[in-house]
């Protein structure tokens, strides 16, 4: 379809599998890799992209493809997941990429999926579509030499040393219990577990290969990199089902003798910093947004998750995108959600997108009412969504993508 001048959108065929590698390497600044030289399949299937083309040359892309993203109370919900979104620099400012989000919603409407998630290079580009962080995490460092553990802190064992591809199906496993109880946590496919056990040169950025700590319960991917004089560690994926792996994985990684400072990803609630003598060697150096969503569908998305408490609201949602927006009665008794369209007077009244940043408790409604995108009649209303919405356990991203 042809939805800006001289410029149409269309399903990719292989032939564009050339131009959509040059774009994306020039969107996000990765060395070019000609298709055929790949070590792994790609992630996202080529069946689920969009170009936009002028003549038969790549100027835009979107790939997408099914997902299962797990909600508070340990539930599923199918989803389609964005990525790899890129305009070329050339081609800036004709609307391309709305041209592009109207055709990739209009399929994801089609295929009846509740919400979209995608991982924002900025953040600037995207409430207009109706999209809003709904996962953060802190970036921290610690400085190993002085950390030491409370004579309080579990501590108990039960972790190896292990090169990670000789313990794929173990990680893979833990992966998949961890993602099962955690909201924001995604269902993981073989493509993504291919590409991370492959290591790629291009994805160290001068790091070591990977090396693995593994417990029963949890593990630790953790690369080695030099500053200056010290030699530092990076974690790359920390996963740990019970609180047990949790401490057992730092103590290993706060073990590592040669290694001056740690470098890892943590969300809002970690035990880490808990369990040391001196909580502020847990630094957070950066706080930002791991995953963003838009709800498809507010009926089918809220009566998908369950509830920490009892709620009767009316919400007026708008949409500035699509129509996905209306006026919605939500009653949760017993932690489940019933929730249709209703003619009755709103009691709150927020984007879409807001209802998206609240949807797996990572964002708390009071912050979005100060801030005036979420207006309301009764803070007792406001109080009584904050505390259905939380979530027992912190929303994490699964895996980047």
């Amino acid at each position: 379809m042809t939805l800006v001048s001289g410029i149409t959108i269309r399903s990719a065929t292989e032939n564009d599998e050339a131009g959509i590698a040059l774009l994306a390497s020039v969107s996000f600044g990765f060395g070019y890799e000609p298709p055929e030289r790949r070590q792994s399949a790609p992630i996202f299937p080529l069946e689920g992209s969009l170009v936009a083309v002028e003549g038969e040359r790549v100027v835009g892309h979107s790939a997408s493809m099914g997902m299962t993203l797990t909600v508070p109370g340990e539930r599923t919900v199918p989803a389609c997941g964005i990525s790899a979104v890129g305009v070329a620099p050339t081609h800036r400012r004709r609307g391309i990429l709305r041209a592009m989000y109207t055709e990739q919603h209009r399929r994801t409407e089609a295929a009846g999926l509740p919400v979209t998630i995608f991982t924002a290079s900025r953040a600037t580009i995207y409430g207009r579509f109706g999209y809003a962080p709904t996962v953060r995490h802190n970036a921290i460092t610690i400085d190993r030499r002085f950390a030491e553990f409370l004579p309080s802190a579990p501590d108990p064992g039960g972790v190896t040393v292990e090169v990670p591809q000789n313990v794929t199906e173990q990680v893979k496993s833990i992966y998949d219990r961890w993602r099962r109880q955690t909201p924001g946590a995604q269902l993981r496919p073989e493509t993504s577990w291919a590409q991370r056990f492959s290591d790629p040169p291009q994805w160290r950025e001068g790091e070591t290969t990977f090396f693995a700590l593994l417990h029963a319960d949890g593990y630790a991917l953790y690369r080695y990199h030099r500053g200056g004089q010290y030699t530092n560690v990076r974690v790359l994926e920390f996963r740990a089902v019970t609180s047990d792996a949790h401490a057992a994985l730092w103590r290993a990684l706060l073990g590592l003798d040669i290694v001056t400072r740690i470098e890892a990803e943590i969300s809002d609630n970690d035990p880490l910093p808990y369990l040391l003598t001196n909580s502020r060697l847990v630094t957070t150096h950066d706080r930002t947004d791991s995953l963003w969503m838009r709800l498809m569908d507010v009926p089918a998305a809220l009566t998908a998750r369950a509830y920490r408490g009892d709620l009767d609201v009316v919400l007026a949602v708008t949409d500035p995108f699509r129509d996905a927006g209306g006026v919605f009665a939500l009653r949760v008794r017993d932690g489940e959600a019933e929730c249709a369209p209703t003619g009755r007077t709103p009691d709150i009244e927020l984007g879409i997108d807001v209802l998206g940043g609240l949807y797996l408790g990572a964002y708390p409604a009071r912050a979005f009412a100060a801030a005036n995108r979420l207006r309301f009649k009764d803070t007792d209303r406001v109080r009584a969504l904050d505390a259905a919405f939380a979530s027992e356990r912190d929303a994490e991203l699964g895996w980047f993508f």
